[in-house]
């Protein structure tokens, strides 16, 4: 292993080695607006050069998309990454603003074909439930997943935003080998439950937007006034007016630590996330989302700071002091059920 390749541990218990960091593939396609897809391409073959094995997509990013797009890395590096992509939430194709999450068997069924045709495989390696439909027992969406186990068209099963009593019924149908939920200096609603249990179970945790959707590397303060039109972050309330403007000032001990270790603002966050994994007693794997070389190799250097207790206690109260929430609606997250 050479000394910029990032270290690995386990997906799930007794499931594959993994780089200790992933990949997020979304916005290469989705969500933020317009990509290099030449540089992106670049991206993920620099990323599997750092020991980034795990590749996280998901079938409503750009109403597959992203799926399209990843594709053709996915199968020339076949045996050396673990793929994950999700489904769930159902767009409306006249209006892909309007979503519905649907975790009935048929929809199910329909959507593991369509992701394999897309993505050009013959098995998923760790397939989500990327929203939970309250209205249909858990237990029975992760039976008929684990239907797709047992035909070979899925290894390992996950989950997103589910709370620890909804981690713990769906465990006791199918073994879950990961949960995926926002997970920052910013965003810590999944202590209160999941991390307990996920913890206990040994799943584990995949962090998404461990830095903050870009606001925690700096790379925007007010996403109104800075980023294009076809940015979904101009609709995150923490990232507007008044709200950006407090949160931007909650970064200080952040570019405090960076700046005493030579390090980036990102850097010290996605140590923080990284470092979750001792804190706790689990394996956290997170999947900071980027479309450039240059900061994939920012990111995964950052898996090598470990953090002190004081440094850990200066950014400690951040998360509390947030202004906004994650969402414009939060009903389908985890936060909403607790």
């Amino acid at each position: 292993m050479s000394n910029d390749t990032i270290a690995t541990t386990e997906l799930g218990a007794g499931g594959p080695q993994v780089g200790v960091q992933g990949l997020g593939c979304m916005g290469m396609s989705f969500a933020y607006g317009p990509t290099d897809e030449n540089e992106a391409r670049a991206t993920l073959e620099r990323a599997l050069e750092l020991g980034v094995t795990l590749y996280d997509t998901a079938d409503m990013y750009g109403m597959g998309d992203n799926e399209r797009f990843i594709a053709p890395f996915v199968r020339a590096n076949r045996e050396r990454l673990v793929l994950a992509t999700k489904f769930a939430l159902a767009v409306d194709p006249d209006d892909t603003t309007k979503r519905r999450i649907r975790n009935d068997r048929p929809y199910l069924r329909r959507c593991i074909e369509e992701s394999l045709r897309r993505l050009g495989v013959d098995e998923i390696d760790l397939y989500y439930m990327h929203r939970r439909d309250p209205e249909v027992p858990i237990e029975e969406s992760v039976g008929a997943m684990a239907e797709l186990v047992r035909e070979g068209k899925v290894r390992q099963l996950g989950l997103s935003e589910v709370t620890g009593s909804e981690l713990r019924a769906a465990h006791a149908v199918h073994p879950v080998a990961a949960l995926q939920s926002e997970w920052s200096v910013f965003s810590r609603d999944v202590e209160r439950t999941a991390v307990p249990a996920a913890a206990e179970l040994g799943v584990t945790l995949v962090p998404y937007s461990p830095l903050g959707r870009g606001f925690l590397a700096g790379s925007f303060v007010d996403a109104e006034q800075e980023l294009g039109p076809d940015d979904f972050r101009r609709l995150l309330p923490r990232f507007n007016g008044d709200n950006a403007a407090a949160n931007a000032a909650l970064l200080e001990p952040l570019r405090r630590i960076a700046g005493s270790r030579g390090a980036t603002p990102g850097q010290v966050a996605l140590a923080w996330v990284q470092q979750q994994a001792a804190v706790h007693g689990l394996n956290v794997v997170p999947i900071p989302g980027t479309r450039r070389r240059s900061r994939v190799e920012e990111n995964t250097a950052a898996t090598r700071i470990v953090l002190t207790e004081q440094e850990l206690a200066l950014l400690e109260p951040i998360a509390s002091r947030v202004a906004g929430e994650r969402y414009p609606d939060m009903s389908s997250t985890s936060a909403a059920r607790e």
